[in-house]
Formats: structure tokens, sequence, C-alpha cells
């Protein structure tokens, strides 16, 4: 990825491996859908859950040119999955994913307008 990724850890120390692992699905989506230009993820551990374990979320905000902003959060899951922090971020990054399918799929069925028409002033 050319443009600066910005990772966050809220209430949760900084981890190395942690943030490779972010980089490596933020270059995976960039392989699917050409340039993202920008990146922000936000590694959250809820507080306060003193009847559960710790669960996470993560937040995704992707920008893609030529659309809007992709933006992703995934809470906490009522089943517990997110109390894994390699599920939370798979499952962000799987929505994030389905978001840049159908950005693709709808750039596909409606190309630029001037290319579709080209003989029309």
């Amino acid at each position: 990825m050319e443009t600066p990724i910005q990772i966050s850890f809220e209430h949760i120390e900084h981890s190395g491996a942690i943030e490779y692992r972010v980089r490596e699905e933020l270059d995976k989506l960039e392989q699917f859908c050409g340039r993202l230009t920008a990146a922000r993820v936000v590694i959250d551990k809820e507080q306060h859950r003193h009847n559960k374990g710790d669960s996470y979320s993560v937040r995704l905000i992707l920008s893609v040119p030529g659309a809007e902003d992709i933006a992703v959060t995934r809470d906490p899951a009522e089943d517990g999955r997110h109390e894994d922090l390699n599920v939370a971020i798979s499952d962000a990054f799987a929505a994030a994913r389905r978001q840049l399918q159908d950005l693709v799929r709808k750039r596909e069925r409606h190309p630029k307008a001037n290319k579709a028409n080209p003989g029309q002033n």
C-alpha cells in the first residue's frame, strides 16, 4: 500500500503481531480492488465486562478513488466470538471485502457515461 495506514489501539497495548496481521489484510483488500488511498483501523478492547471475558471491536475506514469511504464496525458479538481478537479482525475485513466486491460490481455494470455513449454531445 502506497498510502500510510493508521492503526490505533484503544484500551489495549500496541501489538506488532496484530499490526502486521492488519497490514496483511489491507494488502489483500488492495490486491482485490486496486488502490486504496487511505486506511484507518481502530482495534478496541471493550471495558467493564465483569461477567464475561474480554471482547474486541474493530473499526475500518477505507478510502477508494472515485467512491465514498467504506466504513465497517464490528462490535463484540453476543455469542462471544469476538473474545478472540483474530476473529474480530477476520469478521471486520470480511465485511470490508464484501463492500468492496459490491463497489467493483457496481462499477462494472455502470461504466462512465462518456465511455458508454462516445458519440453524444
